[in-house]
C-alpha cells in the first residue's frame, strides 16, 4: 500500500508519517533521501534521527529506494523533494530527464507488497520562484507529486499539523 503525505515545510508531515508507520509495524524502516548539503542541513537530519527510537532501522539512499524495501516492510521515505534534487543536480537541471528517472524509480516501488509511506512537499503553493532553476524544479516537483498521488492508495495533505484526507 502506498501512503502519500504532502504539505508545506514544517506542516507536520514527518511526525504524521512516523506515527502512521508505528501504527502499522513495530520495526519500520526510515529511508532518508537527502545528501548532506551544509551544516544547517546536517542539524536538520540529526533532529529527524533523534525523533526516532530503537524500533526504527535508518537507511540513507539517494535514488534507488526500491533496493531497501522487502515484502511486508513498513517504510517511511523522507522525502521526495530531496530525492528529486539528487536527480535534478545529477542531470544538470534537465527536468525531462530527471522526471523520467524519478518515475522509473518510483514505478519499481508499486509492485512491492509493503506499506510504503512517501513524504513530499507542495512547493508550488508558495511564492513564485525568482530564478529559472527554481521554476524548473517547482515544475519537476509538481509533476512528480502528481505521478505519485495517482498511484497512491491513500493521500493526505498536512496543513498546520492537521491531516486532510485527499484520497
Amino acid at each position: 500500500m502506498i501512503h502519500y503525505i504532502t504539505g508545506g515545510e514544517r506542516s507536520g508531515k514527518s511526525s504524521y508519517a512516523q506515527n502512521l508507520a508505528l501504527s502499522l509495524s513495530n520495526s519500520p524502516k526510515y529511508i532518508a533521501t537527502s545528501r548532506i548539503w551544509d551544516k544547517n542541513h546536517q542539524k536538520r537530519i540529526d533532529r529527524h534521527i533523534s525523533d526516532r527510537d530503537e524500533r526504527w532501522t535508518s537507511i540513507e539512499e539517494e535514488k534507488e529506494l526500491f533496493k531497501h524495501i522487502l515484502p511486508n516492510d513498513t517504510v517511511v521515505i523522507d522525502c521526495v523533494t530531496l530525492w528529486l534534487t539528487n536527480f535534478f543536480i545529477d542531470t544538470k537541471n534537465d527536468i525531462e530527464k530527471a522526471l523520467e528517472l524519478a518515475k522509473e524509480q518510483f514505478d519499481k516501488l508499486i509492485s512491492i507488497d509493503a506499506n510504503i509511506i512517501i513524504i513530499s512537499n507542495e512547493i508550488g503553493m508558495g511564492v513564485h520562484a525568482q530564478t529559472e532553476i527554481g521554476r524548473k524544479f517547482t515544475e519537476l516537483q509538481g509533476w512528480t507529486n502528481q505521478h505519485i498521488a495517482k498511484y497512491a492508495d491513500k493521500a493526505t495533505c498536512m496543513i498546520s499539523g492537521i491531516p486532510l484526507k485527499l484520497k
